[in-house]
């Protein structure tokens, strides 16, 4: 949906997908360029890890995890062509020699093979400035989940030198289409978090929008015009099930699960027009009304602990974030100022920060604002940059923008050190949202 600071275009963006009339394929390959990084990035090795062949099916393991690591752009990994040795244990690593070659790190691995037709990663993580042995770990899996252990392998990797909880082994959903007006075909697609194995869930001749994930990752929700008018759907992932859990009367629109996964928040506008928020029982169908207000009230979002939804409404004359407890009782709060536009509330794991798109520079830009001190930072710069959707980890945020014209897809860490962009090589993808931490 595209951003305005007209109130009359706001309302069309929320009521129907007027503004989107962009041609999106619904298959093309995202490949992630990093657009700026660290200044100072932890040098470090990561030999080939020793096969399993034929069972390995000719995955590079090591290989993955570097372009996990790099991708995060706070990573320098050793060229291969550089090495002047392979090991793959770490009792085989001479320390010296690869500090010398200015590594901190170095990754030694290698696949086993076993008799119930699994594959096992072994690896280890030696700091080569003290000798420490930092991890040694073992990820078994079928061999058609092989790449998925490469990604964990670098989640534990990021998250013993970092600090942080890599999210290397998670998945984005976003919507593209295909085609030229009138004739265009939409997508809810599903990737890897390196733009592999993608996958199309659902697919209409009419509009798709909004997806949101449940929080166990097996649903995701979201509006389809299928029926000539908007409708929200729950739609399991493995097996396509889906789900009609709200057609009624008008606008039905910005589904978002809650955390226990059992409630969805919505926006409704019933036969009367007028957008407010609402949240429904999946189990029961019961409907609770949270904002009662003749302004528009849209975009829902929950916070970790289920208490607060936080929306967009522009009662104060322009769209503004507020929050309103669930449980009623107290008038809804607002917590923007300073900018004449803020929209797409998103809440950070943690419940400390808030995402959303102002209009900053001229240009709408993705922010992020503390909660505590309301602190606001602005981390993009581009001039139509839409849909932030926080890691599971808290660290990054996958938001759609345009460059040269056309839609991306691009990262931010929440620091703003690192930036990147996810190409596609046949064309736009839009509204993503990043799925959670896989069980």
């Amino acid at each position: 949906m595209r951003l305005s600071p007209l109130p009359t275009i706001f309302l069309a963006r929320l009521a129907a997908l007027l503004l989107l009339v962009l041609a999106l394929p619904a298959r093309a390959e995202l490949l992630i360029d990093i657009t700026k990084g660290v200044t100072d990035p932890i040098p470090i090795a990561i030999v080939p890890f020793a096969r399993a062949v034929p069972v390995d099916g000719g995955l590079d393991v090591a290989a993955v995890v570097q372009h996990d690591l790099e991708s995060s752009g706070r990573f320098r990994a050793m060229d291969r062509k550089d090495m002047l040795s392979s090991p793959t244990r770490a009792s085989d690593v001479q320390a010296a020699d690869w500090r010398t070659a200015r590594n901190d790190f170095i990754v030694v691995g290698r696949l086993v093979s076993t008799a119930a037709s699994e594959l096992t990663v072994e690896f280890e993580l030696l700091n080569l400035l003290n000798g420490q042995t930092l991890l040694s770990q073992r990820v078994a899996v079928q061999p058609a989940s092989l790449r998925f252990a490469a990604h964990r392998t670098a989640d534990l990797i990021y998250e013993k030198i970092t600090g942080t909880r890599g999210a290397f082994a998670t998945r984005v959903a976003y919507v593209s289409v295909d085609g030229t007006p009138p004739r265009q075909r939409y997508a809810l697609v599903l990737a890897d978090m390196d733009g592999e194995n993608l996958r199309v869930i659902m697919e209409s001749q009419q509009p798709i929008m909004s997806p949101a994930w449940s929080p166990d990752g097996q649903w995701i929700a979201y509006v389809s015009f299928e029926n000539h008018a908007s409708s929200v759907f729950v739609q399991r992932v493995r097996t396509g099930e889906r789900r009609q859990v709200s057609a009624r009367a008008g606008i039905n629109g910005a589904p978002a699960f809650s955390p226990d996964g059992s409630k969805l928040a919505l926006t409704l506008s019933g036969s009367s027009g007028n957008l407010d928020i609402y949240i429904l029982d999946l189990a029961t169908q019961a409907l609770t009304r949270v904002t009662e207000d003749p302004a528009i009230d849209t975009e829902p979002a929950w916070s970790p602990d289920g208490k607060s939804l936080y929306f967009t409404s522009d009662r104060s004359g322009g769209p503004q974030i507020y929050r309103v407890p669930v449980q009623g009782g107290e008038q809804p709060k607002r917590l923007t100022f300073g900018v004449p536009y803020a929209a797409r509330a998103r809440v950070s794991p943690d419940g400390t920060q808030l995402a959303m798109v102002v209009r900053d520079g001229g240009g709408y830009r993705v922010a992020v604002q503390d909660l505590g001190s309301g602190q606001m930072r602005v981390l993009t710069r581009g001039t139509l940059d839409e849909s932030p959707s926080f890691a599971p980890n808290g660290a990054q945020l996958i938001y759609d923008g345009r460059d040269r014209g056309q839609g991306v897809l691009a990262m931010v860490s929440v620091d703003g050190q690192v930036t990147q962009r996810l190409k596609s090589d046949r064309g736009e993808v839009r509204e993503p949202v990043w799925g959670p931490f896989p069980n």
